[in-house]
């Protein structure tokens, strides 16, 4: 039997529910294979062979392709909109409990920047945000909320002081910001998107999708959102159709229901 890519994808959505094909292959493929050759493995066949066979293996895999990069306050004039002009607006719409949905949220940093934004005008007791991902290990990575130095370079200093601790090299996030967040698994390419956000956040993940991917994504997000939400996407992305989905363009990375 040929052990081919198709094969593979095939394979891997029978293990994790991960569809690649909803990938750009030629990028997800380079960094497959790359993975394999670090392990010394022959081809697709036998990697698929380990996979089934090592958890260990298997979790490693799921991180990697997910491609979780991510830090506090990525790209801080985009923050800045959110938190002086979003914020108060949403609350002035919606109320002080406002819905907030992070997807595909990595280690934690993007949610919990939006609790340190959120906290200008909220006290921490009122603010939650649910916050998704693929991968359990992610997820567990996050519900620690250990950082580097690199990661929360961005964050106000006011907020570094206030809610992190440093221990060594590395910097821990206070409990009470933690608890501001709720941690879920959720696939974007598979699950049903929940409803009635005020604000959902997923930057710089979509453009790893393919063209009819990322086009279905926008429009389930537009279906989670209720009127007058606002969807925050990343710097490396834009909606060629906003328009036609049904969607306002509030500056280059905000898009109003």
């Amino acid at each position: 039997m040929v052990y081919d890519y198709d094969y593979f994808v095939g394979e891997v959505y029978k293990l994790t529910q991960i569809d690649l094909s909803s990938y750009k292959q030629n990028q997800m493929k380079r960094r497959i294979d790359a993975l394999i050759a670090r392990h010394k493995i022959k081809d697709y066949g036998e990697y698929i062979a380990v996979l089934k066979k090592d958890k260990d293996m298997l979790n490693e895999f799921v991180e990697y392709i997910t491609i979780n990069v991510s830090e506090f306050y990525r790209n801080p004039e985009q923050w800045k909109f959110l938190t002086d002009d979003c914020f108060p607006e949403l609350i002035n719409r919606f109320g002080k409990r406002l819905r907030i949905w992070s997807a595909a949220c990595s280690t934690g940093d993007e949610p919990y920047s939006l609790v340190m934004a959120l906290s200008k005008y909220i006290p921490l007791s009122q603010i939650k945000i649910t916050a998704t991902d693929i991968s359990n290990e992610i997820i567990d990575k996050a519900k620690i909320g250990i950082y580097n130095e690199k990661s929360i370079a961005a964050v106000p200093e006011e907020y570094k002081k206030k809610y992190f601790v440093k221990n060594g090299s590395f910097y821990q996030i206070s409990d009470e910001i933690k608890k501001c967040v709720e941690f879920k698994k959720h696939n974007l390419l598979k699950d049903p998107f929940p409803k009635d956000y005020n604000l959902i956040v997923c930057r710089n993940v979509l453009i790893y999708f393919t063209e009819e991917a990322k086009d279905e994504t926008f429009r389930k997000y537009y279906d989670s959102l209720c009127k007058g939400g606002m969807l925050f996407i990343g710097s490396t992305e834009q909606i060629i159709n906003y328009k036609q989905i049904g969607f306002t363009r509030r500056s280059n990375f905000f898009y109003e229901k």
